[in-house]
């Protein structure tokens, strides 16, 4: 036999059912037989390389009933229809509702194994079809997220690609700036957990003794100022991915209890001895040789060989010079449609500038290169100082307050983005205190939904 598979069986005779199975078995088919519809159908799923055999007239569901059920779950699933009355109306009303084929019983040995083979090569061409869509539209989308055309790039793609849908622990490694959140952001949207929650938790931004509460939850009572039972970051990716970034940070005792709930895949929340089953992939983020941080005392080994199991390196910006000039005519064209700007022209003198650049704040830093020439704003080139920009002056662009407000109106909206519109984490990350930032969303007609 060259064609893998399996068959599910669906008869009420137990003769038939040993009798075939006995055929099958005997061709090196790898067989199950079930004795009513409902039986077989909790087995059937999308994904499934085989083919259904049943017979149409039985108790309780009949054949064509559960051919349309079938066909629900799994559209192109072969189904193979017996009949042992030869009722040809029979026949073609199961040919119209995508049979694959309608025997009638008792078929000859022979011609049932030829069906069933070339129902089973059907079957796998046509998953092999779809991996190869499913796989296409991987690519194509990272392409669109992972900009660049250089060959770091184009590694770094193929990489996320060949990882996405394994459903392993992944370290992402990368000095700050380079994209390792937007990397871990395509693990997680073109993989088989995109239909769960991307879950980012920042170990370097949440004090010490709020860590284990943030990663496991407490109940009610744990701690002082625990008013009310709180559901941790592990729980919350339940089914999808958690995202640690800056896991170089995590204090050791948590790394300890981290650990544990990767290796095990249970936690307890803070305050309960109640074991809470979760299923969640872990991505971490790190811009530093952790390594060098387990030889210093300050990263368990354990824990790391547990989170390098697959490891991708993000290249810095210096590294891939010739993506420069396509990132920057990418982000100039978000920015002139978030603030309503034409989209500046870059001389020649500027972009080879741009391109022998350092970037030492990588693609973040090339970001806010592009929204200062969409706003006609000076350049400012960490270690170079400030470049005049009036060469690359938007047309219309005259009056400097415009500017301005249009600029901090933005970095307003974004941070409400990131904070989910939660006005007491947002004026912590602008630096401004609560009733400041109520006043300048007012002033620009803000709200924090």
């Amino acid at each position: 036999m060259t064609t893998i598979g399996e068959i599910y069986l669906v008869d009420d005779e137990p003769m038939i059912r040993q009798a075939c199975q006995q055929t099958f078995e005997l061709e090196g088919y790898t067989i199950k037989t079930f004795s009513s519809a409902e039986e077989v159908l909790p087995h059937i799923t999308p994904d499934w390389l085989g083919v259904v055999i049943s017979d149409v007239k039985m108790p309780g569901m009949d054949g064509l009933t559960l051919l349309n059920r079938i066909t629900e779950i799994a559209p192109e699933l072969p189904v193979v229809m017996l009949t042992g009355h030869g009722d040809v109306p029979m026949a073609l009303e199961a040919i119209r509702s995508g049979a694959y084929d309608f025997l009638e019983k008792p078929a000859p040995p022979e011609y049932l194994i030829e069906v069933a083979k070339r129902a089973l090569e059907s079957r796998r061409l046509c998953l092999e079809n779809r991996n190869l869509k499913e796989r296409l539209a991987v690519d194509l989308d990272l392409e669109s997220r992972l900009l660049g055309s250089s060959p770091q790039i184009t590694q770094l793609r193929q990489t996320v690609s060949s990882l996405a849908s394994i459903d392993v622990d992944v370290l992402i490694l990368g000095e700050t700036g380079v994209g390792k959140e937007l990397t871990a952001r395509s693990l997680h949207d073109c993989g088989n957990r995109h239909g769960g929650k991307f879950v980012p938790l920042n170990c370097c931004a949440i004090p010490e003794s709020l860590v284990e509460s943030e990663l496991f939850g407490h109940e009610r009572g744990a701690f002082t100022n625990a008013s009310s039972r709180r559901i941790g970051k592990i729980e919350l990716a339940q089914g999808g991915t958690l995202f640690l970034d800056e896991v170089e940070s995590m204090p050791l005792d948590i790394q300890v209890k981290l650990l544990r709930a990767l290796q095990e895949r249970v936690i307890e929340r803070v305050g309960s001895n109640q074991l809470i089953p979760v299923d969640f992939r872990v991505v971490a983020a790190s811009k530093v040789d952790l390594r060098e941080a387990v030889s210093n005392g300050t990263f368990r080994e354990d824990l790391f060989f547990r989170l390098n199991v697959a490891r991708i390196n993000v290249p810095p910006l210096r590294d891939r010079a010739g993506d420069v000039m396509e990132l920057l005519h990418y982000f100039m064209a978000v920015m002139a449609e978030r603030f309503s700007r034409p989209v500046p022209d870059v001389d020649p003198e500027m972009s080879s500038r741009l391109q022998q650049y350092s970037w030492p704040g990588n693609v973040r830093e090339l970001r806010n290169v592009a929204q200062q020439l969409v706003l006609g704003l000076p350049l400012d080139l960490s270690g170079e100082g400030n470049v005049d920009s009036c060469d690359v002056l938007p047309a219309g662009c005259t009056v400097l307050d415009d500017l301005v407000e249009n600029y901090e109106k933005q970095l307003i909206v974004d941070a409400l983005e990131r904070n989910e519109g939660k006005i007491e984490k947002t004026a912590s990350d602008l630096g401004i205190p609560r009733k400041r930032l109520y006043l300048r969303m007012r002033k620009y007609g803000l709200r924090k939904e």
